[in-house]
Formats: C-alpha cells, sequence, structure tokens
C-alpha cells in the first residue's frame, strides 16, 4: 500500500528479487529517500472519471428518450450514438480496469478488476449485438455508468491511502540527516544519521533537528516539541532533560549523548506506526483480492453453466445469454 517492499538476503551475492516481482506482475525500483514527484495516478483517475462521467450523462440522456417511448429508427439511431460514446469511454476510462485484469491474468492470478473487465465488455458487446439486430433494448448506459461509480470508488480510496503515504513521507522530511560528532579526543566529525550509535556525543547548533532520542549533557535552549506533544509553546530545556528525534532545537547550542539509533527512535516509532495504520486499511483491498480468486471462477462458471441450461432447454441462445 505504500508502495515499497523491504529485502533481506543471505550471502553476499544479490537475489534476483527484481526478476521475482516481475513475474509477480511488479515493476520493482530503488526507492528514493526524498519526497516523489506529482502524483499521476491520481491525475489519470481524475481524468478517467470525468471521461467516464461525461459518456455515461450523454448516454443517460438518450436513454430518456428510449425509455420515453422512442421506436423504430429513432431508437436505432440513439442505441448507435450511445454506442460511439461508449467506445472512447470503455476504451480510456476502463483502460484502468483492463490492464489489471489483464496482468493479473498474464500472471496466473486473479484480482477483482478481472469481473469488472468481463462484465463491462460483455455488456457492451450485447448491446452492439442487439444495436445492429434493431433490439428494443441495449445496455450501453449500464455499463458507463457501472465505470463511473466504480472510478469514483477508486480514486477516493487512492485519495485516502495517498494521504497516509504523504503524512508517512511528511515525518520521513523530518529527520536529520546527520549530525556532529563530538569525540573523546575533541575531534569533531559530520556523521550520517544512519552510523549515529548510542553513547555517542552530538552538538546540535540552533536551527538543527534532533537526529535521534538523546540526553541533554550541556547547554540550555529552547525546543519547539511541536511533533512529540503537539504543545506550540517552546519548551525550556536544561542539562539532564531527555530529548526526542525531531524536535526542533531554537535557541542555544546543545551537547546531547545519544540514547538509541536512528531506527530505534521516536521519529522511525512514528513512522513504522503510520505505516502500519495505512498497511491496515490496505489489508481489506488484499481480502477483496484473496477471496476474488475463488470468487471470479465460480461466478463466471456458474453463469456458463447457466447459459448452457437455457440453451439446452429452449434453443434460443439470445434468452439464453440475457
Amino acid at each position: 500500500s505504500t508502495k515499497r517492499v523491504s529485502v533481506r538476503w543471505r550471502g553476499d551475492e544479490v537475489p534476483p528479487f527484481v526478476v521475482a516481482l516481475g513475474r509477480l506482475g511488479y515493476q520493482a525500483h530503488l526507492f528514493p529517500s526524498e519526497v516523489g514527484d506529482k502524483d499521476r495516478t491520481l491525475s489519470d483517475l481524475i481524468r478517467a472519471v470525468a471521461v467516464a462521467g461525461f459518456a455515461a450523462g450523454n448516454i443517460m440522456l438518450l436513454s430518456v428518450s428510449v425509455w420515453s417511448g422512442a421506436e423504430g429508427a429513432t431508437r436505432d439511431l440513439f442505441h448507435w450514438v450511445s454506442a460511439l460514446i461508449a467506445i472512447p469511454a470503455l476504451a480510456f476510462a476502463g483502460g484502468i480496469f483492463f490492464r489489471s485484469a489483464w496482468n493479473a491474468l498474464r500472471h496466473g492470478r486473479m484480482n477483482m478488476d478481472v469481473p469488472i473487465a468481463v462484465g463491462v465488455s460483455l455488456a457492451y458487446a450485447m448491446s452492439l449485438y442487439e444495436t445492429i439486430n434493431h433490439g428494443d433494448h441495449a445496455y450501453f448506459d449500464a455499463s458507463v455508468s457501472l465505470l463511473f461509480f466504480l472510478l469514483i470508488g477508486r480514486t477516493l480510496d487512492h485519495v485516502m491511502r495517498e494521504r497516509a503515504r504523504t503524512a508517512v513521507k511528511g515525518l520521513s522530511q523530518l529527520a536529520a540527516h546527520g549530525a556532529m560528532v563530538l569525540r573523546s579526543d575533541g575531534a569533531r566529525d559530520y556523521l550520517p544519521v544512519g552510523e549515529i550509535e548510542p553513547g555517542m556525543r552530538l552538538l546540535i547548533a540552533a536551527g538543527e533537528r534532533i537526529p535521534v532520542d538523546g540526553k541533554i549533557i550541556q547547554g540550555t535552549s529552547d525546543l519547539d516539541c511541536s511533533l512529540a506533544s503537539g504543545e506550540s509553546t517552546p519548551k525550556n530545556v536544561a542539562p539532564g532533560e531527555a530529548v526526542q528525534a525531531g524536535v526542533l532545537n531554537l535557541t542555544g547550542p546543545l551537547t546531547i549523548e545519544a540514547t538509541a539509533a536512528a531506527k530505534d527512535s521516536f521519529l522511525a516509532e512514528m513512522v513504522r506506526l503510520m505505516e502500519a495504520a495505512e498497511g491496515g486499511r490496505a489489508h481489506y483491498r488484499r481480502i477483496a483480492d484473496r477471496v476474488s480468486a475463488l470468487y471470479a471462477p465460480v461466478v463466471h462458471l456458474t453463469a456458463f453453466a447457466t447459459f448452457l441450461g437455457w440453451m439446452a432447454v429452449t434453443g434460443d441462445w439470445h434468452r439464453a445469454i440475457t
């Protein structure tokens, strides 16, 4: 759900995990630590919703005339216009579901987009057949409207998950990238935050964020602790007091002793909790995909068996398929 995966391996050689992920249908690349670019997925979803909504509105407008009693050439004309409007809507707006369904089937999996793609395609194909044969009923409005409402749900789901990811990225950006370490011989070295170990003494200048959890050894200052406590009023601190990673040093220089590594700090724990919360929301979607692995084949086989049954009883394939 956070679009990331952590991989650990034994030995010196890196296993071909990128190839393994590719076989499962996921294109993997190194994850950059900085905030990503513009959300292209949201832009694609919004455009798809707009196209599907425009097409659904116009097709529904034409369908009202058919429902009101239009017959003969007028009805056929409205059906043909609806068919033409539905083609770009299905190709562009429905492409999100079709690509996902094809990717799942290509890798031997099933997801919830497979029955959506099948249902929308069959509804359009049946409607086109009815239109060609001057039938009374066509279902272009149903197929495009279904896409429209499904895309609205997909867009809202993406927005909510993206908000959680943005919050996690924002917290990550508050972490300092390194700190000035005071050696026992008085030397000063700048170390990346990942190399800071408990027991090291760090020099924190005014205006810098504290990189790891620690205890003040020397100096007094005012700290912005709003990240940790939510309190916007600066807190005055003195030697002996504990400080947490991500807190902003406002006024004076401080010397602190690290009490935890960066991966075990307060800020890192907050990031992990938010990622866990985001993963919990995605848990239900994973359940739906697992259920679809059984649901989709059962529903499709049942529908096919029903079609064969009606064909055997009536001999009318049109009645059997509808």
